[in-house]
C-alpha cells in the first residue's frame, strides 16, 4: 500500500489535534478503541449514506491512530484529485470489474509490514440497498484477520470502533450477525440507513 496522511509524521499529529477539536465542537463523540487483535483488520463502515461520511472517517481516524485505507468508486480518483484521495488512504474501485478486488485487497493486508485497516462499505453505495455486498467478509476470510465493526451514528452523534468480529466462514449466519449490530445506527441520511 502507498504511504498516506495517517503515516506522515508531523502533518499526521497536527490533523489528530484538528480532528478532536473539530469533532468536540461539532459535538460528537468517539467511543472504543482498536484491540490488538485489530493490527491488521477490515474495518466495516455503515451505515453509509453520505459523502461527509468520508471526512468524518478520517477525522475519526485520526482520533483513534488508526492507520486506514478505504474503497471507493474510481470517479471520485479523476485527475486533478487522484493524489490527494490517494494520500488520504483511498483505494480506487471499478465497480464493473472488481471481481479481483477480493483477492488483491486480502493480498495487500497480509503483505502489510506495518498495521492496516482496511475499511469497506458494505453498502458500496450512498443509496438504500435491499442487501449488503460481502466483499468485506471474503477479504477478511482470505487474509485471515479479524472484522471490526465500526459505525458513525448521526442520530446521536457517536462514532467509534464496535466488537471485533471473527468471520466463521457461514456467510448467512455471520452476516445476520453482523447487520443486528449496525440496526441502531442511523446515517446523515436516516431514510437511506439499513438495509431491508
Amino acid at each position: 500500500m502507498n504511504r498516506t496522511i495517517f503515516d506522515t509524521p508531523v502533518v499526521n499529529t497536527l490533523l489528530r489535534a484538528l480532528s478532536i477539536a473539530f469533532l468536540k465542537l461539532a459535538g460528537w463523540k468517539i467511543e472504543g478503541q482498536l484491540p490488538a487483535q485489530g493490527f491488521k483488520s477490515v474495518l466495516i463502515a455503515a451505515p453509509h449514506t453520505s459523502n461527509w461520511d468520508l471526512p468524518y472517517t478520517l477525522m475519526v481516524a485520526f482520533v483513534l491512530r488508526l492507520n486506514i485505507h478505504w474503497m471507493g468508486k474510481e470517479q471520485i480518483f479523476r485527475p486533478p484529485f487522484r493524489g490527494i484521495m490517494m494520500w488520504l488512504g483511498g483505494i480506487p474501485v471499478r465497480r464493473e470489474s472488481a471481481n479481483n478486488l477480493v483477492a488483491a485487497s486480502a493480498q495487500a493486508i497480509r503483505d502489510a509490514t506495518g498495521p492496516l485497516q482496511l475499511v469497506v462499505p458494505p453498502e458500496g453505495t450512498r443509496s438504500k440497498v435491499r442487501s449488503w455486498k460481502t466483499g468485506f467478509y471474503y477479504i477478511a476470510l482470505a487474509a485471515e484477520v479479524p472484522i471490526v465493526l465500526a459505525y458513525m451514528d448521526y442520530g446521536r452523534k457517536v462514532s467509534g470502533l464496535g466488537p471485533v468480529f471473527q468471520p466463521t466462514g457461514d456467510l448467512e449466519a455471520d452476516m445476520a450477525r453482523i447487520q443486528a449490530f449496525y440496526k441502531p445506527f442511523r446515517g446523515k441520511n436516516a431514510a437511506q440507513s439499513g438495509c431491508d
